[in-house]
């Protein structure tokens, strides 16, 4: 069986989410679950989720869907809404909530037969300019909404934050304030933070909180690691050595001979590539963990493999493992090495590695 495994740890999903009861303890919590959990499998996480998380939420109808036919119960809101009017129907047979950025959105509502209101958040663009109605445009809306048959009485406004992760930027504390002056006195719940407003904006808490990535071990805020906001891995990617070369000076390893020894060394193989998610732009120097050793990728990720550096571990062997990111190696940190965010390689684990859930 080949050897590459995505351990997916139940228990630190659990410390993940008492770690964002933590922060924002005066907050409900929608448990951000879009892109299948990112990446680590919304069905499996729903037992945590089911019990810790008040809510959850994903980016579209299908998502949401899937989760019902996976046994979930709880609320669950539509982050960009519904894409086509017919859909309106369908949430409200499952009791979907949903959010709702463009006037002609609320035209769909008004013109729908439902068999059930639907509750309703309100995108305000509070300084993002992605999606959202300007705040001038929000009280006119929300009333409007008010008077819709279709839409429940509990009305929320929702916003997302552009900079949160950098906390030096102003661009956080002009949205949180224009957010406050936007919602003041229209008698709604309110939704503004993500996991950097949890971790770092308290401000920003509000009625509800979305936090995502943070609930799957890795921090949004640049340049720390997880463990800096008190958060632990949920998924650690493995595999194994299936191969040991002893290469000469001179010589080179993979593809295009990207990699070329500068003294005699001992290189391993491991069963782990871009087709398993694994970043095809990770140069060498990457790190990665060998027998729980820092070592480190040398030459071009393959479609199936990697080489890594096994100098400074002479009695390494075929079937020792290696964790390419997860419990020891933060996924920030390969992230970083790579040119990209922990986001998109947690998103992109492919269906051929093998999962095993554990806690």
């Amino acid at each position: 069986m080949r050897p590459a495994l995505a351990k997916i740890d139940l228990s630190a999903l659990r410390h993940n989410l008492r770690r964002v009861r933590e922060c924002a303890p005066a907050a409900s919590v929608f448990a951000v679950v879009k892109a299948d959990a990112y990446g680590h499998g919304a069905a499996r996480l729903l037992p945590v989720l089911e019990q810790q998380a008040d809510a959850l939420a994903v980016a579209c109808i299908e998502e949401a869907l899937a989760l019902r036919a996976a046994g979930a119960t709880q609320p669950i809101l539509l982050l960009e809404g519904v894409f086509a009017a017919e859909e309106l129907a369908l949430c409200a047979e499952h009791g979907f909530e949903i959010s709702l950025h463009d006037p002609l959105h609320a035209g769909w509502l008004e013109a729908a037969t439902l068999a059930r209101p639907l509750k309703v958040w309100v995108k305000l663009d509070s300084g993002m300019h992605r999606l959202g109605v300007r705040p001038q445009a929000l009280p006119a809306l929300v009333a409007r909404l008010r008077a819709c048959a279709n839409v429940d009485a509990e009305l929320g406004v929702m916003s997302h934050m552009a900079c949160a992760d950098e906390p030096a930027r102003p661009n956080t504390a002009t949205q949180i304030a224009c957010f406050a002056e936007a919602t003041q006195g229209l008698g709604v719940r309110r939704a503004l933070s993500n996991s950097a407003g949890v971790l770092h904006w308290p401000a920003a808490h509000h009625d509800w909180v979305r936090p995502g990535i943070m609930l799957y071990g890795v921090t949004p805020m640049v340049g720390h690691s997880g463990a800096d906001d008190a958060l632990r891995p949920v998924m650690t990617l493995s595999t194994a050595l299936i191969a040991v070369k002893q290469l000469k000076a001179g010589e080179s390893v993979g593809y295009s001979a990207a990699y070329t020894c500068a003294q005699d060394m001992r290189v391993g193989i491991a069963a782990i590539g871009y087709a398993d998610g694994y970043p095809r732009h990770a140069p060498s120097g990457t790190p990665v963990l060998v027998n729980g050793q820092r070592s480190q990728l040398l030459g071009r990720v393959s479609m199936d493999m990697i080489c890594v550096d096994l100098s400074a571990q002479p009695q390494a062997g075929i079937g020792d493992p290696v964790t390419l990111w997860g419990e020891g190696l933060p996924a920030e940190e390969v992230a970083d090495a790579a040119g990209t965010i922990a986001y998109e390689m947690l998103c992109n684990l492919a269906g051929r590695v093998r999962v095993e859930t554990v806690g």
